[in-house]
Parts: C-alpha cells; structure tokens; sequence
C-alpha cells in the first residue's frame, strides 16, 4: 500500500507498485522521454538564453525566470549527444529538483513537449542494463505505453547538482558550481 505524502497542500499517494504515477513525455532525438510530474514547474518557450562561457557543451546559460536565475541543461548533449538544434516546438522544462535539504530550479531543452500520461507502476519495465544510449542509472524504468515504451528519467541523476558541478571542475559546495537560482 502506498504511504500518503504531503505535496503543496495536497496529499497524494506515494508510489507504490499499482498506483498510477503521472509523467510529462517529451521528445528529444526521436524518442519519447517521461518524466515525473511532480518534478515539473513550468512549461516555457525557449528564448531569452544568456550564454555562459567555459562551461560544458550540456550548459546552454541561465534564463531569468521572474527575478531568478535558473540554469538551462541541454538533455541530448547531457546524454552524450550533439546539442539540440532549436526548432519552431523546442521549449525549457522548467524542473524541480531536490538536492539534500534545498529544491533547485532547473531548465531543460527538449525537442517537443507531448502529452501528460498516467502510467500505472505495473507498466513499468526495469531499465536496460545495456543497449541504451543513455547511463542505465539516468533511466527509473520503461513505460509501456500503447505498444511502445517511454523512456522515465530518474531525474535527480539526470540533474544531479552535484554531478554537473564535478563535470564543471567547481567544487559542490561553492556557490558558482552551477549558476546559482536567485534574484537578478
């Protein structure tokens, strides 16, 4: 049985193995990605991207989001591709993502954005050990949905902050590891 978890002001069931969990699916090379939708905060148009300089090809810069500064990743390169080529339907998910005691805001590009899907827990599949083109740990499993499988990103691998500040040779616990969300 699932455990009640308090989520901004509401209680939902946490997941459990029959429970359906909701997920935002979006495209990004031609394959159907999902991720949990109580990691989403905002769906935005891309634009308005300041650059950053003598970062990794995955950090596209910062946008300003209301007065705060939010990191923008770009997925394809995170996943060891090339960068996402912006197109009419390209947009910034914008994503929650927990980080020890904090929540950091963090964008990222994605080809499309498609549907929301429910996807009950026995429709998903472990993931791959091998024969993906992404890290086995950045995937929590594989959704079936109408014959086909989307792809959920474990998203605090994804976007660890503690990771990408390793890959940027900044120390974790400094604060310009990542651009720092806050006021402009």
């Amino acid at each position: 049985m699932g455990q009640l978890v308090q989520t901004r002001g509401s209680t939902v069931v946490a997941n459990s193995d029959t429970a359906p969990a909701q997920y935002l699916t979006f495209t990004l090379g031609g394959e159907m990605f999902g991720v949990g939708i109580l990691n989403v905060k905002e769906i935005i148009e891309f634009g308005n991207l300041t650059e950053i300089p003598m970062m990794p090809a995955f950090i596209r810069g910062v946008i300003n989001l209301r007065g705060a500064v939010v990191p923008v990743i770009d997925l394809a390169a995170r996943f060891g591709g090339k960068t996402t080529e912006v197109g009419r339907r390209t947009c910034i998910v914008i994503i929650e993502v927990p980080d020890e005691d904090t929540r950091h805001d963090i964008g990222v590009i994605v080809d499309a954005v498609s549907e929301v899907l429910e996807i009950p827990g026995s429709e998903i599949e472990p993931p791959p050990s091998f024969g993906a083109r992404i890290r086995a740990d950045f995937i929590h499993g594989m959704g079936k949905v109408a014959g086909k499988f989307v792809i959920l990103l474990d998203i605090t691998k994804v976007l660890s902050v503690e990771e990408i500040a390793q890959l940027t040779g900044s120390d974790p616990g400094a604060t310009d590891a990542l651009p720092a969300p806050g006021p402009l």
